[in-house]
Order: C-alpha cells, then sequence, then structure tokens
C-alpha cells in the first residue's frame, strides 16, 4: 500500500514537474510556432507518448489543420486536414469534448488522415484527442498516440491533456491579444500616417507622381521647424505654392505670410520694402514706414527671386539672417523681428558664386533646407492630373460646359516637352476652354508649339537638297533686305565672297534691285 501511494507522489511530482516545464517553454515566446514544437517533443518524451499534434480551427474556412506535431512528417502533417465533424479530431473541436480511442485498430471511426499508422503494428495504439478552449469556444485540439493502458490510466492521460490544453490555450489567447493589440497599433500608426499625410499634404498643389510625393514629403518635415528654406526649380513649376504650403503647414499659419519679388524691385528702393525707412530719409519719405520684415513678425516672409539681389541687399539681408535684426533706411534704432524665412529661385545659384555674383555665406545661410521642384517634364503622370483641374478650373470661371479632352489632345499634352512648366500648362488650357464649342478639348485648340506634324497634317515632303535650297533662299533674302539690297554688304554678313554671292543671287532669281527700291 505504501510503495503505491509512493509511486502516485512521484507519478504527480512528475506530471507537475513536466507542466512547469511546459509552461515555462511557452512563456518563452510569443510567437507560438516556436515554442508549441518543444512543448510537444517535452511531452512526448516524458510520457511516453508515440505521436502528439495540436490541430487549430480556421474559422474563415471551417478547415481543422495541424499547426504543429512531433512523431509526425512534413507530408504527414500536411495530410492532416479536417472538417467540423469529420474524424475523431473533427468531432472534438466541433463538440468540445474529449474523445478516447482506446484501441484504433478496433474503431472504424478513426480516419488516419495523415497516414501515420498505416504499418504494420501501427494502430495498435491509444488515441486520446481533447479540445483546446478559450472560454467557452473551441479553438483547436491536442491530440495524442500513446500505449494501450486501462480505462483509469487512459482517463489519467485526459486529466493531464486537458491541463496541458488549457497551457496552450491561454498561450494562443495571450498571443491573439499581443497580435490584436499589435494589429491595432498598426492600424492606429496607418491611421496616424495618413492623417498626417493629409495635414501635411499641400491642398494647393497638385500631383500624385513620385518626384512629388517626395517634395510633399519634405514640405512637411520642414514645416513643423522655423528652418530656412530655399525652394528651387525652373520658372513656372510652382515655387510660391510650395512657400504657401510650408507656411500654412506650420504654427505660424495663423501669423502673416509677407510676399517679396526680389526682381521686381529696383535696387534703389527694395532696402526700403525689405527693412522699411524712417521719416526724411530720402525725397519722398514724408512719414516712417514698415518695412516687409517688420509685416511678417511673428509670420513668414517669402522672398522670390532671390538670386537677383544686389550685392548692397545682400550683405544687409545677410545680417537679418544672422541676427534676425536690422535698422531702418535713415535710422539708428535697431529693430529685432521674429520672421521665418522662405526663399525661392530659379537660377544657379552655385554658378553664380564662382562669378562674384552672389555671396557665398548667404548662400549658406540660406541654403539650410533645399526643396527642390521637380519640372514638369520630369513628373509625366501629373500632366493631366493638373490639366483636368485646370479644365474644370477655367471652365466655371468662364461659365462654359467641357466634359472631356480628347485623345488626340491627350497625346500633344503627353509628349510635349513643357519648358515653361505648370505655368505654360495652365495658360495653354485656358485657351483651349475658351476655343472649345463642343464640350471637349480638341487638338487643334491648343497652341502651335504644342502641334505636331500628325495632328497639322503637315508631314515633311520634298528632298533635302530642295530643303537646303529653300534656307539658302531665305538666308539671302534675309541679308539683302537688312542691307538695302547691297550685295558687298550682304556678302560679308554671310562671309562669303561676291562672286559666290552674285552666282547664288542669279541661281535663285533673286533681284536686289527691287529690294533695294522697297527699302
Amino acid at each position: 500500500m505504501v510503495d503505491v501511494q509512493e509511486r502516485e507522489e512521484v507519478k504527480k511530482y512528475e506530471e507537475l514537474s513536466l507542466l512547469f516545464e511546459v509552461s515555462q517553454l511557452l512563456d518563452q515566446s510569443l510567437d507560438l510556432n516556436q515554442v508549441i514544437q518543444p512543448v510537444l517533443r517535452t511531452a512526448a518524451e516524458r510520457l511516453d507518448f508515440h505521436r502528439a499534434a495540436i490541430t487549430l480551427l480556421n474559422r474563415k474556412t471551417g478547415e481543422i489543420f495541424i499547426e504543429a506535431s512531433h512523431g509526425l512528417s512534413e507530408s504527414q502533417q500536411q495530410r492532416g486536414r479536417y472538417q467540423l465533424g469529420e474524424g475523431i479530431t473533427g468531432q472534438v473541436v466541433q463538440s468540445g469534448v474529449p474523445r478516447v480511442i482506446p484501441l484504433v485498430s478496433e474503431d472504424p471511426s478513426f480516419l488516419d488522415r495523415t497516414g501515420a499508422r498505416s504499418r504494420k503494428g501501427g494502430r495498435d495504439v491509444s488515441f486520446i484527442c481533447v479540445p483546446i478552449k478559450i472560454g467557452n469556444q473551441t479553438i483547436g485540439a491536442l491530440s495524442v498516440d500513446r500505449p494501450p493502458a486501462q480505462q483509469q490510466e487512459l482517463d489519467e492521460s485526459v486529466r493531464f491533456l486537458s491541463i496541458m490544453a488549457s497551457l496552450v490555450a491561454q498561450a494562443v489567447k495571450i498571443r491573439q491579444s499581443v497580435m490584436e493589440e499589435k494589429r491595432a497599433l498598426q492600424e492606429e500608426n496607418t491611421r496616424l500616417q495618413e492623417e498626417l499625410r493629409e495635414r501635411f499634404r499641400p491642398t494647393n498643389i497638385i500631383g500624385n507622381s513620385r518626384a512629388m510625393q517626395d517634395v510633399f514629403d519634405m514640405i512637411a518635415q520642414v514645416s513643423r521647424s522655423d528652418a530656412t528654406v530655399l525652394v528651387r526649380g525652373e520658372s513656372g513649376t510652382g515655387k510660391e505654392l510650395v512657400a504657401h504650403a510650408i507656411h500654412y503647414n506650420s504654427t505660424r499659419a495663423e501669423k502673416p505670410f509677407v510676399k517679396v519679388n526680389c526682381a521686381a524691385l529696383p535696387e534703389t528702393v527694395i532696402e526700403s520694402e525689405l527693412f522699411g525707412h524712417e521719416k526724411g530719409a530720402f525725397t519722398g519719405a514724408v512719414q516712417s514706414r514698415k518695412g516687409r520684415f517688420e509685416v511678417a513678425h511673428g509670420g513668414s516672409i517669402f522672398l522670390d527671386e532671390i538670386g537677383d539681389l544686389s550685392p548692397s541687399t545682400q550683405i544687409k539681408l545677410l545680417r537679418v539672417l544672422q541676427e534676425r535684426e536690422f535698422e531702418r533706411v535713415g535710422g539708428n534704432e535697431t529693430r529685432r523681428v521674429n520672421v521665418r524665412i522662405i526663399t525661392a529661385t530659379n537660377r544657379n545659384l552655385e554658378e553664380a558664386i564662382e562669378r562674384k555674383e552672389f555671396r557665398e555665406d548667404l548662400y549658406y545661410r540660406l541654403n539650410v533646407f533645399p526643396v527642390h521642384i521637380p519640372p514638369l517634364r520630369d513628373r509625366k503622370s501629373d500632366i493631366l492630373l493638373l490639366a483636368d483641374y485646370f479644365v474644370e478650373k477655367y471652365a466655371e470661371q468662364n461659365h462654359v460646359a467641357v466634359r472631356r479632352i480628347s485623345t488626340p489632345a491627350i497625346d500633344l499634352l503627353m509628349s510635349y516637352h513643357w519648358p515653361g512648366n505648370v505655368r505654360e500648362l495652365e495658360n495653354c488650357i485656358e485657351r483651349a476652354v475658351l476655343l472649345s464649342v463642343d464640350e471637349v478639348i480638341h487638338s487643334h485648340h491648343l497652341p502651335p508649339s504644342l502641334q505636331s506634324a500628325e495632328s497639322t497634317n503637315t508631314t515633311f515632303r520634298g528632298t533635302l537638297d530642295e530643303s537646303l535650297d529653300n534656307l539658302e533662299r531665305e538666308l539671302l533674302l534675309e541679308a539683302l533686305k537688312q542691307t538695302r539690297g547691297n550685295m558687298a554688304k550682304a556678302a560679308r554678313a554671310l562671309g562669303i565672297t561676291e562672286r559666290i554671292m552674285g552666282l547664288r543671287v542669279k541661281k535663285h532669281g533673286i533681284d536686289s534691285r527691287q529690294l533695294r527700291t522697297r527699302m
């Protein structure tokens, strides 16, 4: 009797020790796939199980599949798939009640879908399958093959496996909770990123191309700071729009946004415009006047065409950039301003520095955060988007209906190189909207500069010799017109001798005397 009690105590100790080890393994990682295999292997080795498997239910498809196993090959594991109510595993997952098959070889309901027991003597095992539950919901099953035993021993195995299944269920629950939280965080992060992108995506700039997305990202990054920005790009690309976007997406959005075109102001008045003047500072200064920097206090000032500033103004601007202070023209009082400076230019400032036309120290002060606006030819995917916007804009302004742009017109828009960039495109569309009479923009509504040989039916005709003769005749006529029919002067202008001039004039039947009398 004592020996039986000792054996029972040893067995209980071993079970507790195994359960503790299983719980430790399950706690090692939140990734169930990494720990479930060691759990099954440990349980099989300690309890002398031939095989062990964990099956999970896919609620979308209703299929039960083996998630992890011990003692099954990969192909056997792949074959172990069931529907709800199918086979012993399917019945356990469907009912949530454990099942025990004392001897597999004597139970016809055992499917052996994996084929692991097909070898001789392979069916002389007991099969135990217990549900894995989270609350009242069965999410899968834990099953084992073990040596045949008496019913009492099988019942003890069911009890132990049920405890083990609950540990697995808790691990799955924690994993699902963590995954749901992680998914929620990812969704929240994605939502916030989209909100930020929409918030900082300039509403006044149109473009979905990758090049413009990069510009939008840079605007979003710099808007939240007070860094000096240098916007660079060709004429007509929308540098002023970028400056607007930076200011109105910044913390200074409620403060003034002052624009100054440095190229439009004469050198004699630009200093007064920027820094203001005192009464009597010069002829006509009948009263004191604030400059643009003072007006922009607390907000932003946009200096367009900064590359056209005179050297003397560049020196004064450098001081404002460095110290945020200046004196009005004709005044001695030093004034301080809190202003964010945004500049723009279409000039190559590096070349201007080499030519000593632009101060190098001012360049480095301005070029803190450069933003390059790509030309329209480098963002072809935005052309139609911009065209649609301008069609809608000018159709509304001019009270006309334009429903579409014809395919030939689209082809011309896409094939043109747009030296004037977005500004040129806008002018072309405005013209086309005004010319449209049938609610469609056709290719002939676009300016001649956009037309192709195919669209105007002016494909090249004639030989090379004929074309060269026509060109030669035009050059001779132009030279004679400029010299009022003087053959000698015309010959010198064209870089040929008077003899060759006479031969060419005779060849083309040009009467220089008529040109002389007409002039």
